[in-house]
């Protein structure tokens, strides 16, 4: 089975448990913790100072400073997906864990084993779809800041071509591809984003060369799906300005780094563990937005224009108040047939199994 292939049906058993989910989800039984809650995360990688895994442990930091006393946290790094993951996961619990955050799509199913053994823990998943009386999953609609990205490049691409330095062909980049694309047209309708895919998360000499690729083609703006700063610095040493991505890459490249679509697990890991501790928490599947505060969209570079800056604004405020979605019609394919029609909005299954491109991008879906 391929990796797009395994990312379909996952989508497509994600969207079953949504609807089970919104039919009523159970109630672990767990009782109130008289002490210290434990809390512990599992995580891919090292923290370090940007990227996915160092977001997961921004967010740590917050919950410790938010609840205090009422909690201790502890952190496992390093973990492999597989075998490794269920060791890991089992060994926290067994050391006292009440709560365990795991970080990493391919720690869905030792999750859910480790979880069917251990009623009285509460397991949250990060990505996944898999969920039970005592397993919820949580995930972010990093596609809105994406398109807030997109109005940033369409508005200042002199040459009209835009570079995505893109990862791999699953739904989830894709759609974050799309949301850029779609943010790029709307205020630049000639300007096209040309896709590179490396198969890469976290590969800097893939990823930089990706990038050289396409300033080469005459890109003067590039985008990322990836971990590591080298697209941004292979822009700036190039006289290119860049979009950076999970976390905010200004502070390490410059102010040739326009903005970032950034994560916030804070607020999320705050709000669960605090409803652990009231008794109140229950099963669910999370898919929050920019008016959960878990996704957001850094701060702009002082090169973007008051202007650009305004329409930026006008269109967060738009998404936060529930008035209008990103994936919300007219919408045009890659091949300009209509996809969406004017005043339908794509279900939250379509966007998970995203499979296609927007009108403006110019590339193939395979790897």
């Amino acid at each position: 089975m391929t990796l797009k292939t395994l990312w379909k049906s996952a989508a497509l058993l994600m969207v079953l448990a949504l609807a089970i989910t919104a039919c009523g989800g159970g109630q672990a039984e767990v009782e109130e913790p008289s002490e210290e809650l434990k809390v512990a995360f599992i995580y891919i990688g090292q923290p370090g100072d940007l990227g996915w895994t160092y977001e997961h442990e921004r967010g740590r930091l917050m919950l410790e400073e938010e609840l205090g006393d009422q909690v201790e946290t502890v952190t496992v790094p390093d973990v492999p997906e597989g075998p490794d993951a269920e060791k890991a996961i089992r060994d926290v619990v067994n050391n006292g864990a009440d709560v365990v955050f795991t970080t990493s799509f391919g720690y869905m199913d030792p999750t859910l084993t480790v979880a069917e053994e251990n009623s009285d823990v509460i397991f949250e998943h990060c990505s996944g779809f898999k969920t039970a009386e005592n397993m919820s999953t949580y995930f972010g609609r990093i596609y809105q800041p994406r398109y807030l990205s997109g109005l940033v490049a369409g508005s200042m691409t002199e040459a009209n071509l835009i570079g995505y330095v893109a990862a791999f062909p699953i739904p989830e980049v894709v759609r974050g591809i799309n949301a850029f694309t779609l943010g790029v047209r709307e205020v630049n309708p000639d300007a096209e984003v040309r896709v590179v895919w490396t198969n890469t998360w976290y590969d800097p000499v893939k990823e930089r060369e990706a990038a050289e690729a396409l300033l080469d083609e005459g890109a003067d703006i590039i985008a990322q799906h990836q971990d590591t700063t080298e697209p941004q610095k292979a822009a700036q040493e190039r006289g290119a300005l860049s979009i950076g991505y999970d976390s905010d890459m200004a502070q390490f490249v410059g102010d040739t780094v326009l903005t970032s679509p950034i994560w916030n697990w804070g607020t999320y890991y705050v709000d669960t563990v605090g409803k652990v501790i009231d008794g109140s928490w229950e099963t669910h599947q999370f898919w929050g937005g920019l008016a959960d505060g878990v996704v957001e969209l850094a701060e702009l570079s002082p090169r973007v224009p008051a202007d650009v800056a305004s329409k930026v604004e006008s269109e967060h405020t738009r998404i936060v108040s529930g008035e209008w979605d990103v994936f919300c019609g007219p919408i045009n394919a890659q091949d300009g047939s209509v996809k969406i029609a004017d005043g339908e909005c794509m279900s939250d299954g379509d966007m998970l199994s995203m499979d296609w491109f927007v009108e403006g991008v110019v590339g193939t879906l395979e790897e």
